[in-house]
């Protein structure tokens, strides 16, 4: 694997709304999905390709992962795992992408905090205490020579949502 792309899924109904008690169930809100169209827009503008697009089930990261495809070639890429659900572990999630053949090269994860920071931290210092934040919305590009548990990637970059709209 080359590229390891994490993003933060959108603005969400919050938790304990009536309707929405069931956390996997909170979908995007209406402004949320106007955002992540915009920075939908900029994933383009960036040029950027991946060979899986994989994605918590949950409702709010479903519908994240579904607006980004739109803007990739190949809808079909679109794959669904609880190894991204917010308690998930790291460990399970690199076992089941290393186990697939053939290997991707880049690969598009959409996922929930604190679990996609606490996944960048662990790839890039080897533990899970490095401090970064990632905004709803927020977009980050690891490299990666090998995918291992533990230190194995080198931060590129870290996008806000903010920064992506003023590039669509």
């Amino acid at each position: 694997m080359e590229n390891l792309y994490l993003l933060r899924h959108g603005l969400a109904v919050e938790p304990g709304t009536p309707g929405y008690e069931n956390d996997a169930e909170r979908p995007l809100t209406p402004e949320g999905k106007r955002k992540l169209r915009q920075i939908a827009k900029a994933i383009t503008a960036l040029e950027l390709s991946c060979d899986l697009i994989l994605s918590s089930p949950y409702v709010r990261a479903r519908q994240t992962a579904e607006i980004v495809a739109e803007s990739f070639p190949l809808r079909k890429s679109l794959e669904f795992s609880d190894r991204l659900i917010p308690n998930g572990t790291p460990q399970t999630l690199i076992e089941f992408l290393n186990s697939r053949r053939p290997q991707p090269n880049s690969v598009l994860l959409v996922g929930h905090e604190p679990y996609v920071s606490r996944l960048i931290s662990w790839l890039v210092s080897g533990d899970s205490n490095l401090a970064v934040v990632m905004k709803k919305g927020g977009l980050c590009k690891l490299s990666v020579a090998s995918l291992n548990a533990g230190r194995c990637a080198a931060l590129e970059w870290l996008l806000t949502p903010n920064q992506m709209m003023l590039m669509s």
